[in-house]
């Protein structure tokens, strides 16, 4: 048993005694919901809550594995995230019940994927294989294409769960326009726009064959293009802004000092 302990201090030994409360309250809270759901038989939600566990450890292993300082401000943002994301979105369906939840999450995460991008080129500069001199402008718009890079392969993987396991992650949106080629009538490149769609029937089989037909009031059925095209957006939103918070703070680091509570540093000496 100390041993273990031992092992455990020294795994969290960066930890500041804030960081370290929130990091052990969220983890009994997601082992208080791991346990319910086991006893509610729901073994996916059981998966997302031990993922959930694998994923609060990632900050720790980065600091360890990589000898890269994450921020207190940062390692709290990133708990933070993971715990919003999986437990209270996916679990608590927060994605459904609290409106913009997903908006605010993929905003968020623009952001701070943003700050990964910037401390990259500090830490590559430190590396011997690498070593440039590039300007502020340059450094900031690394930083927002690496954000947009991972915002994208996040759409892709929605995707991609979607079409394979049927997940609907990219969720599905009720509208009351479309504009489209597919419904013109001699099958031209001219598109049709249908305004002011109450309702959506939808016809299918079952597995016996016999028809069925689903209504779905309040409009039509979009496919989770909307939704993607939103996450991107504010992912863009989220880049941007860190973006230029991170110019102005390579021209001013007194004036725009916060802004190191967002960027992981490479330590001068590893452990």
């Amino acid at each position: 048993m100390k041993i273990k302990k031992k092992k455990r201090e020294e795994l969290f030994e960066n930890y500041s005694k804030r960081n370290m409360t929130i990091y052990l309250v969220l983890r009994a809270l997601v082992i208080l919901t791991l346990i319910r759901q086991i006893f509610l038989g729901n073994w996916n939600n059981v998966f997302l809550c031990v993922l959930t566990l694998g994923l609060f450890l990632v900050p720790v292993l980065i600091d360890k594995k990589f000898n890269i300082q994450l921020p207190d401000a940062l390692q709290v943002i990133i708990l933070l995230f993971i715990y919003s994301a999986e437990i209270l979105g996916e679990i608590n369906e927060y994605y459904i019940v609290i409106k913009h939840w997903d908006t605010m999450l993929h905003t968020l995460n623009g952001f701070l994927c943003a700050a990964i991008g910037f401390s990259l080129i500090d830490i590559l500069n430190r590396k011997e294989f690498f070593h440039a001199t590039m300007s502020a402008a340059f450094v900031a718009l690394v930083a927002f294409c690496f954000s947009m890079t991972i915002g994208v392969l996040w759409e892709f993987f929605e995707y991609g769960m979607d079409t394979v396991f049927f997940k609907d992650m990219q969720k599905d949106k009720l509208i009351s326009t479309v504009s489209t080629v597919e419904l013109h009538p001699e099958g031209k490149n001219i598109p049709v726009v249908i305004k002011d769609i109450t309702k959506t029937i939808i016809e299918s089989k079952d597995e016996n064959g016999n028809a069925i037909q689903t209504v779905i009031d309040g409009g039509y059925l979009d496919i989770g293009i909307n939704d993607t095209m939103k996450d991107l957006i504010v992912n863009f939103i989220g880049a941007v802004t860190f973006s230029v918070i991170g110019l102005l703070y390579i021209k001013n680091k007194d004036e725009y000092k916060f802004a190191e509570n967002f960027i992981p540093i490479m330590r001068k000496s590893p452990k």
